[in-house]
């Protein structure tokens, strides 16, 4: 079957000056997506005729769709509407349907209906009119030999109203849409390229309507697997014995074969053998029991977190030693025991995660640069440690870390 492709195309000076943020175009691909569809390109222009023009010339010769958002408010710099008549060889004319939505929207406003307002109307003839019960500014809806282009308004409410009500229907009944099948599946503590190498050869004998990306962050990468075909039974099918194959190879790196981040899965652990947890935390600064506590239901294995900042916290709260504060320091493997078990006991929980490290940028030593981070996790059978030697951008630092820490725990929990 053949694939269906589309481009998505953002117009306005907004989005190029960093005055807005271009949330649609996400949101499009991933619907588009879900009725087969595969969006081949992004493209975000300014308010320019010679370049809206330009980019819809380019865009039929590579796609079957083109979608377009913005530039469809009723002042002068909104100039989408004229430059569409303008491609089609069309111009202008009033659609008494808009006409009479838009003239009762304003009334029932008790607000003036003036000319204006009108011109929000005016279409280009040879479109077809799509109607947007959220706003002023209708969507249209043109035919170019088979080929489809969508102009809307770029407000995100309209937009997704317009999409959902008007576009993907007619965009299901103009083409035959092939199934597309995504499975992710969640690795940790393994960076790409290691990655890559443990698993080449499963990855080169791949089914060739299968395929494989990876997606990096944070010391995660998740294995993305997209299946195209006609019978989605059969594909979901196809992938899972691909995902067997796979587990079988790096099966202590996945956290999770379902949609969840590792918090989640570590929260879900938790749950099931009905355990706690409490956290001490120093460099990661509260991040790590953000991470706890942005699940839902997460009080039921969160106990709570000490953010013990100074050495002082760590002595009065969490009864880190003083002496070991002065002969190792804060950031050391011995503090950072202490700081598990402190928490721990203090908190009454299964298990005590503790963070302590010079995030950076500045703060560092000889002996510990910046981006030295040791996580702990403690149970009442043992401590174990871990340390990081990470870079010098502070929010990056303690986003890793935290997410190191989880997986800490994730290990200690396997090895139960």
């Amino acid at each position: 079957m053949k694939i269906i492709y589309a481009e998505v195309i953002t117009i306005g000076d907004e989005i190029l000056y960093g005055q807005i943020t271009d949330t649609n175009t996400q949101w499009m691909s991933e619907n588009l997506d879900q009725i087969g569809i595969k969006t081949l390109r992004k493209t975000s222009i300014g308010d320019d005729k010679s370049e809206i023009l330009n980019i819809l010339k380019e865009s039929l010769e590579r796609v079957d769709i083109v979608l377009i958002t913005g530039g469809l408010g009723p002042t002068k710099d909104d100039i989408t509407k004229t430059t569409l008549a303008d491609f089609f060889d069309d111009s202008l004319v009033i659609n008494s349907q808009a006409e009479s939505f838009i003239k009762d929207f304003f009334e029932k406003r008790g607000r003036p209906f003036t000319e204006l307002n009108r011109q929000q109307a005016a279409i280009p003839s040879k479109c077809t009119y799509l109607h947007n019960a959220t706003g002023t500014a209708p969507g249209m809806w043109f035919n170019k030999d088979g080929k489809i282009i969508v102009s809307m308004p770029g407000v995100p409410v309209e937009m997704k109203y317009l999409m959902t009500n008007e576009v993907i229907p007619r965009l299901k009944a103009q083409f035959e849409l092939p199934e597309i099948v995504h499975k992710v599946i969640r690795t940790i503590g393994l960076g790409e390229s290691f990655l890559a190498e443990k698993i080449e050869n499963w990855e080169d004998n791949l089914p060739s309507h299968i395929k494989l990306a990876y997606l990096p962050n944070f010391g995660q990468v998740k294995l993305r697997l997209t299946g195209i075909g006609n019978d989605r039974e059969i594909l979901k099918n196809e992938i899972e014995v691909e995902v067997e194959k796979l587990v079988l190879l790096i099966e202590q790196f996945i956290y999770s074969t379902e949609n969840e981040e590792i918090e989640e899965a570590i929260g879900n652990i938790l749950k099931h053998r009905n355990e706690t947890v409490s956290v001490a935390e120093s460099c990661t600064g509260g991040y790590l029991s953000h991470l706890f506590t942005s699940i839902a239901g997460s009080s039921a294995y969160f106990m709570g977190g000490v953010v013990s900042y100074s050495n002082e916290a760590k002595m009065e709260v969490l009864k880190v030693k003083q002496e070991t504060l002065t002969k190792f320091g804060a950031v050391s493997e011995q503090t950072i025991i202490e700081m598990a078990e402190g928490v721990r006991k203090l908190l009454g929980t299964t298990y005590g995660i503790a963070t302590s490290g010079i995030a950076g940028p500045d703060g560092g030593t000889p002996e510990k640069p910046v981006g030295t981070v040791w996580i702990a996790v403690s149970n009442e059978q043992q401590t174990i440690t871990k340390k990081l030697q990470l870079g010098k951008i502070r929010m990056v630092n303690i986003q890793y870390s935290a997410k190191a820490a989880l997986d800490f725990l994730r290990i200690l929990t396997k090895g139960k």
